[in-house]
């Protein structure tokens, strides 16, 4: 991975409390996955989207930054969680309010 686009996938993930890489955007999610995810971050705060269909530089580029095969991604506090699967695991054992406020788990 190039070291500009390590640097541009640091800053997103490090600037917001929530950053879902997606197919698709907030208004128009691109697959159910990436609207899953949406559904399952949106009650927790601002989620910060990043549309990797609009360039293919960044579809690639998260997965070689995560060592993950799939779209979407999900990061919380600069910290990289998986994809949606983990997510609603992470929900549905009600860890997810406190992962988002940067609470440990218990």
């Amino acid at each position: 991975m190039n070291p500009e686009l390590k640097a541009r996938f640091d800053e997103l993930t490090q600037s917001h409390p929530i950053v879902l890489f997606m197919k698709g955007n907030a208004l128009f999610p691109q697959c159910g996955f990436s609207a899953r995810a949406l559904q399952i971050l949106q009650p927790h705060g601002e989620v910060f989207t990043v549309d990797v269909l609009s360039d293919p530089a960044i579809r690639q580029g998260i997965k070689d930054y995560t060592n993950w095969p799939t779209i979407p991604q999900i990061f919380i506090r600069g910290q990289f969680v998986g994809g949606v699967d983990i997510l609603a695991e992470i929900a549905e054992r009600g860890e997810l309010t406190d992962l988002v406020a940067g609470k440990p788990p218990a």
